[in-house]
């Protein structure tokens, strides 16, 4: 058993693809429209064959208020790993990603919080 995909319940489709693409940097894996959203899946850079993100539209009453609740409370809804975060944290915020601080520790790593315009705190996480 693996990992293949996983969810990011967001907002706006369209805003989410221009975040994760152009300003993270994933690639996108499969985009098949259905009806006013899509099946919209994105993979690392060159990590074509490694775990999807789905950008799922967040529609569901229920979806929202999870998604509001994670965020009023600083929860991170995904965390993505990065080997220099201090390279990444200064190329991102170059990008005008909005972090919540600095870069900290948690035990032996560091981390650092980030809107992902599409109603989410994402964690980058050194590692």
């Amino acid at each position: 058993m693996r990992v293949k995909l996983m969810s990011i319940l967001v907002d706006d489709q369209s805003r989410a693809r221009r975040f994760y693409v152009d300003v993270l940097g994933f690639r996108i894996k499969h985009d098949v429209p259905l009806g006013e959203a899509a099946w919209l899946t994105l993979v690392a850079p060159g990590d074509a064959d490694g775990v999807e993100l789905l950008l799922e539209p967040a529609g569901h009453p229920a979806a929202a208020a999870f998604k509001q609740a994670l965020y009023r409370d600083g929860i991170p809804l995904a965390q993505l790993y990065t080997e220099d975060i201090a390279a990444e944290f200064a190329r991102l915020k170059a990008k005008g990603v909005v972090f919540r601080g600095e870069p900290r520790a948690m035990g032996p790593t560091r981390f650092a919080d980030f809107d992902d315009t599409c109603g989410n705190l994402i964690r980058l996480v050194e590692g």
